[in-house]
């Protein structure tokens, strides 16, 4: 997510697939022989391909109270209709909208209080659509339609209240949250947190300390490991967690980005293992395999860049090969779509 402007972060970005197409002449008489490619036009062997996203909606402006909008934590609900929450929303504005996926169609979903939610995912123990609020330091659930708003978890973990900004539930329904404290500070000042909270008792544990503001949080896709995005040192973890979930066995930098001002922000896996990293500070987001080769870049058109500052996040629909990126900037709030390179999984589907 971007930390909103109270709390004090960033924006939003986008995506969609595309494939070079080789021109051939043909003239009116035969069909020569085409000719050979260009090699200065080819591709580098191994070289990461280049994906343009294309536009689905625009789903908010800037709002004159906050002085921004920030789209973040997609997920497909049971209807089909994409959530995503408005970090920045003032309150009576909404905070979680839902697009029709099909005709671009933005519908209010949830408006009630003063949470910053960053990020939303749905439990699969009970189904319904838990929201971290960065600000307030809770985590919030309501039912698809927006209904029975409660708060599940608040207060304070080992002594410190957490900044939750994203969230991923493992098969139980136990929640893995990134607690970003220490994000507006400099990486050598480290005080971020992952944090596991029971999905029925909702106590909380401490995972991993001293982390550099962690951001996305993903489990792996056979659910033996988490990746952890780092804010404010421009890396990914992989954490090896043990067999109930409930501690962490090793750890590692599997990933290094080199973003310049920008940073990584929020992730997501495909059914393959591939890794979704969105980028604060640069409307694109970078595809990665499991052990790390760079797959993919993904952008939005050239021509809506200048307006548009980052991707926050992505989610794929389970099944399917149908990606959603949020995307933010002066512009406004849009959601971009781009077909995955494999089919969505649970793990793919918000946090």
């Amino acid at each position: 997510m971007q930390q909103p402007p109270s709390a004090g972060r960033r924006a939003a970005a986008a995506r969609a697939l595309a494939a070079p197409v080789l021109a051939v002449v043909v003239t009116a008489c035969s069909a020569p022989e085409p000719p050979d490619p260009d090699p200065a036009q080819a591709p580098a062997p191994g070289a990461a391909a280049q994906v343009t996203a294309e536009l689905l909606t625009r789903v908010t402006s800037v709002h004159e109270e906050t002085g921004m909008t920030l789209l973040e934590g997609p997920v497909l609900a049971p209807d089909g209709g994409l959530l995503v929450v408005d970090v920045t929303a003032p309150e009576g504005e909404p905070k979680v909208l839902r697009v029709d996926t099909g005709s671009g169609e933005v519908e209010t979903v949830f408006t009630e209080g003063d949470g910053a939610y960053t990020s939303a995912q749905f439990s699969p123990s009970d189904g319904r659509l838990y929201l971290t609020d960065f600000a307030g330091g809770r985590i919030d659930s309501l039912t698809a339609d927006g209904e029975d708003h409660t708060t599940f978890f608040s207060g304070e973990v080992d002594g410190a209240v957490m900044r939750p900004d994203d969230l991923a539930f493992d098969e139980d329904g136990n929640l893995y949250v990134s607690d970003s404290t220490g994000f507006d500070g400099p990486v050598w000042e480290a005080r971020g947190r992952v944090v596991r909270i029971d999905g029925e008792t909702a106590e909380a544990t401490v995972l991993a300390r001293d982390l550099p503001a962690p951001n996305g949080i993903s489990f792996t896709e056979d659910f033996t490991g988490l990746w952890v995005s780092q804010y404010a040192a421009n890396r990914v973890d992989h954490l090896a967690l043990d067999g109930d979930g409930t501690a962490v066995e090793t750890a590692h930098t599997a990933l290094h980005f080199n973003g310049g001002t920008s940073r990584v922000d929020s992730n997501a896996i495909d059914a393959a293992g591939n890794l979704y990293q969105a980028v604060h500070g640069r409307p694109g987001i970078l595809v990665y395999s499991p052990l790390g080769e760079h797959l993919a870049t993904v952008e939005v058109p050239a021509d809506d860049a200048e307006g548009l500052d980052s991707a926050t996040n992505v989610a794929i629909a389970p099944g399917e090969t149908d990606a959603y990126m949020t995307v933010s900037g002066r512009d406004g709030g849009f959601v971009y779509t781009f077909e995955a390179l494999a089919e969505g999984i649970r793990q793919s589907n918000g946090g």
